[in-house]
């Protein structure tokens, strides 16, 4: 399974991401710059955490306009996997891939630690390897984490079971303690939380693996079905 992680100008978890996936999970991976219009012959995109653009706008504003994304909408529409961390989440909101948008976090300041998720839908191509551990600890790292959305979309991600995280002390104030959501056609997942900064026992969980391996397991299943 080859993957393409998106590096914007002000990525910061490129490099993070892209030693998970080549070092630990022995997967191919490629840095793709923001200026690229092709995806072809990858598997999976990743975007990664950062300050795309140095979020002076807003976080994702400017990055949804970078020529990649055009690659990356068409690449989500054809059905192919599509993960977005923190940044990533956010610039996956502003380029409507995902309902709502994230806002500054209630206390107005950044937040970096440790924090405890419920895995709210352990069926998807992200998550089947959590199947067994409906609760997992993830770094956090960010300024504007707050998941907001009206109560009509609310209620739609609800009904179709796209709350994929939920905090269980909702650091940031999400809206119903959302820490990661996906698509209706289950094929795009944003979240805050850093899986690939829990992906070995040095940096103090392994605890994010399990989106990786979901999603190896998943591309295998279907390869050689």
């Amino acid at each position: 399974m080859k993957f393409a992680v998106i590096v914007f100008p002000g990525s910061n978890c490129d490099e993070d991401m892209t030693n998970a996936l080549r070092d630990v999970c022995h997967c191919p991976a490629d840095l793709v710059p923001a200026t690229a219009t092709s995806l072809a012959g990858y598997d999976a995109v990743v975007l990664p955490g950062g300050f795309s653009y140095g979020d002076y706008l807003r976080s994702g504003a400017i990055a949804r306009f970078a020529p990649v994304m055009t690659a990356v909408k068409a690449f989500a529409t054809a059905g192919h996997p599509v993960l977005g961390i923190c940044n990533g989440f956010q610039i996956l909101t502003e380029a409507g891939l995902l309902p709502g948008a994230l806002r500054a976090n209630r206390s107005s300041q950044f937040i970096c630690r440790s924090s405890r998720l419920v895995v709210r839908n352990p069926h998807t191509q992200f998550t089947t390897a959590y199947a067994a551990q409906p609760a997992i600890q993830l770094p956090i790292a960010h300024g504007e984490g707050n998941y907001y959305c009206d109560e009509a979309t609310l209620a739609d991600l609800r009904a179709h079971h796209q709350i994929v995280f939920e905090y269980e002390d909702n650091p940031n104030g999400s809206m119903a303690n959302i820490a990661g959501i996906m698509n209706r056609q289950g094929n795009v997942l944003g979240m805050m939380p850093h899986p690939e900064r829990a992906v070995e026992q040095l940096l103090g969980s392994v605890d994010g693996l399990g989106i990786f391996d979901s999603l190896i397991a998943n591309y295998r299943e279907e390869t050689h079905a």
